[in-house]
């Protein structure tokens, strides 16, 4: 079993690279940052070919809308661009289904963080040919995908853990909504909310550096300042932070009612007896039909988003565009093909938020961009990118208390209303459930003198062997004992294996200190936390850890598994219980005495 000298020096308890290893992941996110802006460039530019090669027959890849009166084009593109990513998908990869964060988000929680090159390469291209097509969405979930693929596949070229390609993956994801969107601090904030599942500097600060770096190559790239600039002032007064708030109310209703129904059309496409493949050709149709009513509620739509923040668009105009742009959108995006959803719950929520500014004070155009701020927040669960996204898309910073009120409010809706958000039920019907929710580890702020057994039974070492067999078979209740010199320091430690063994080979002589020739044992100090305690269980297999004095090695008492599980339940009682005035801590922390 394990021994250790009395005199020996204190095991390393914690990895003390871990400052290296961030230094090196934010290296490494410098080329993350890059493959992330460059991936954003050629997705726009494969939309634009798409779009002018569908649409107007011709090889460019300079941007264009879609506009056309051709009932022709608008019934066959559609429905064309459909079977070509039901095929690609079919023979390339069915990760590329889908609008991109949810995959993404299962990948790094469930896959190792291991995106392949089918999906880096297959991904834009079939994203391109949807939103060319007329689909009706935008490049942000596909530029997610795409960047994190990039991210992942630059990672799985050197030694790196899951958790390390993980930061790479979503530097590349985050600098590759950086760089179609130029909004850094959202991207950061998106990252944080919805990629991460941490908060680590090991992680934050290369996404930081692959967020500023794509930042510095979107001018060159793509171009700079913020991407609908628009002129209407924050209205005056303290009530619009209130008005803000109840916008955000309206637009979490909003979003867990499209939640609801996208989830109702897939469960549709899902009846249909005919190959999954055929869906995204089948969801085209009513994209076509939504197109012969208004064709503005064709492919991204970023022209509507700037009208409604202008406010130069007609009321009717904007209530066919919410109704119809919300249906295209849901049968389309029900039908499993590839595209993004923060394009049209823009221009949802803006419209929304546009019609609620008929009525309300100040510019339609701040309504349309709080609307957006609420529904996004609501939508996607993450509130603080929700409102940064909104204000720094627009360049209206100063309108953050209010993007932030509806951000909160819709966000608090969409909690009460669903029990998940638009990204997670879609990986949650795969039988894999996501918490998307925070909390501190107990065992990493509570440290092993607040938890151990104090003064607990041990053997000394100059007891024999068969003494200790005996000992094993009819007095020990627990399965391992600490092992003690005469001055109480911890020599090792001794299981009921290892009795079993020496009573197997008729073992008896010898004094049990000398039979623990393993310099393996686990052991922690009273300030060591608990979690490393619990990783040292983990490791060694061995279920009881000693613990021991810093200068005296005398141990001075003992952790189990049962004890670490007894934190688990005093975490989540101190949670529940409801009580009133004062009480003692919940934890016996001596510091606190």
């Amino acid at each position: 079993m394990a021994s250790i000298s009395a005199n020996s020096p204190p095991r390393r308890l914690a990895d003390h690279s871990a400052d290296y290893r961030m230094l090196l992941l934010a290296a490494m996110a410098i080329v993350a940052g890059t493959g992330g802006a460059i991936g954003a460039w050629v997705l726009l530019k494969l939309i634009a070919l798409a779009t002018n090669l569908f649409w107007y027959g011709r090889l460019s890849a300079d941007s264009t809308d879609i506009v056309s009166d051709s009932i022709a084009l608008i019934v066959i593109v559609p429905v064309a661009g459909g079977l070509i990513v039901g095929l690609m998908a079919r023979f390339g990869s069915d990760k590329i289904r889908g609008h991109g964060i949810p995959e993404a988000i299962e990948t790094i929680l469930f896959g190792e963080s291991r995106l392949s090159p089918k999906v880096a390469l297959l991904k834009p291209i079939s994203s391109a040919v949807s939103i060319g097509s007329g689909g009706p969405f935008g490049a942000e979930g596909p530029i997610i995908m795409t960047g994190g693929a990039i991210g992942s596949l630059f990672a799985q070229m050197f030694r790196l853990s899951a958790a390390e390609r993980k930061t790479l993956l979503v530097a590349g994801a985050t600098a590759g909504m950086t760089g179609i969107f130029g909004t850094p601090i959202a991207a950061v904030m998106l990252a944080v909310e919805v990629l991460l599942f941490e908060w680590k500097p090991r992680s934050f600060v290369p996404v930081v550096v692959a967020v500023l770096v794509s930042l510095a190559w979107r001018p060159l790239l793509i171009g700079g300042g913020p991407m609908f600039p628009f002129a209407a002032p924050t209205p005056p007064g303290s009530s619009a932070v209130a008005i803000a708030a109840g916008l955000g109310l309206a637009t979490g209703v909003l979003a867990a009612l499209l939640s609801v129904l996208l989830y109702a059309v897939e469960d549709g496409f899902h009846r249909l007896p005919v190959h999954w493949m055929w869906w995204p050709a089948i969801g085209a149709v009513g994209v076509a039909l939504g197109g012969l009513v208004n064709v503005h509620v064709l492919g991204a739509g970023y022209g509507n988003i700037q009208a409604l923040l202008d406010g130069n668009v007609a009321v009717r105009l904007v209530v066919a565009l919410l109704v119809i742009k919300a249906a295209v959108w849901l049968v389309a995006l029900g039908s499993g093909t590839s595209g993004g959803i923060l394009a049209p719950l823009l221009i949802i929520g803006g419209a929304a938020g546009f019609l609620f500014g008929q009525v309300l004070p100040g510019d339609p155009g701040f309504w349309a961009m709080v609307g957006m701020a609420g529904i996004m927040s609501g939508a996607m669960r993450a509130p603080l990118t929700g409102a940064l996204f909104a204000a720094e898309l627009t360049n209206h910073m100063g309108a953050l208390p209010e993007t932030i009120a509806a951000s909160a409010t819709a966000y608090a809706v969409s909690v009460l209303m669903m029990r998940r958000s638009i990204l997670t039920e879609k990986i949650a019907r795969r039988g894999r459930h996501i918490l998307q929710e925070y909390s501190i580890d107990a065992l990493e702020f509570q440290q092993a003198g607040q938890l151990m057994t104090r003064d607990p039974a041990t053997l000394p070492g100059d007891m024999t062997i068969g003494d200790a067999v005996r000992f094993f078979e009819q007095q020990a209740e627990h399965r391992s004992y600490p092992v003690v010199d005469p001055a109480e320091r911890l020599v090792g430690l001794v299981s009921r294996t290892d009795a079993l063994r020496w009573q197997i080979a008729k073992r008896s002589e010898g004094r049990l200190a000398e039979a623990l020739s393993d310099a393996s044992t686990q052991y922690a100090f009273p300030d060591t936390p608990c979690g490393q305690v619990a990783d040292m269980m983990v490791e060694s297999g061995v279920g009881r850890v000693p613990i021991v004095d810093h200068e005296s090695r005398r141990v001075v008492g003992i952790i189990s598994r049962q004890d670490l599980l007894k934190v688990r339940s005093g975490q989540k009682r101190v949670e529940k219980a409801r009580s009133r005035g004062k009480r003692r801590p919940a934890i016996d922390n001596p510091r606190l005495r």
